[in-house]
């Protein structure tokens, strides 16, 4: 079973860019779908995107369109998560997690496997 570590959280000012990072160990990363969620204080943990290797699909929640992106680093068995154009309201706390099912889900209960998660602060 693979173990997922994430780091790359920080503060970062409105309009800037981070990139989170999420090592596996245990397992290929590409055998699995990855997703990537985020918790604001007092919300649900939340959809950001995930990506299926097997079916060839990506999938955005609305708010991150042409904004962030799942690169991945085949020699370090990594995902990322690259976040440009933040906003304030990106402010959460970010996961990313691993799912054996083929196609990419936007609920959190489909994914098995959970990072520790990273806070991430975008500051106005």
């Amino acid at each position: 079973q693979v173990q997922l570590v994430e780091s790359g959280g920080g503060l970062v000012q409105a309009g800037g860019s981070l990139r989170l990072a999420c090592a596996a160990a245990g397992r290929t990363v590409s055998s699995y779908t990855m997703g990537w969620f985020r918790q604001a204080p007092g919300k649900e943990r939340a959809f950001v995107l995930g990506i299926s290797w097997s079916v060839g699909r990506t999938s955005y929640a609305d708010s991150v369109k042409g904004r962030f992106t799942i690169p991945r680093d085949n020699a370090k068995n990594t995902v990322y998560l690259q976040m440009n154009s933040l906003k304030p309201e990106d402010t959460a706390v970010y996961y990313c997690a691993a799912s054996s099912w083929a196609a990419v889900s936007k609920e959190a209960n489909q994914y098995d496997i959970w990072g520790q998660g990273t806070q991430v602060t975008v500051s106005s």
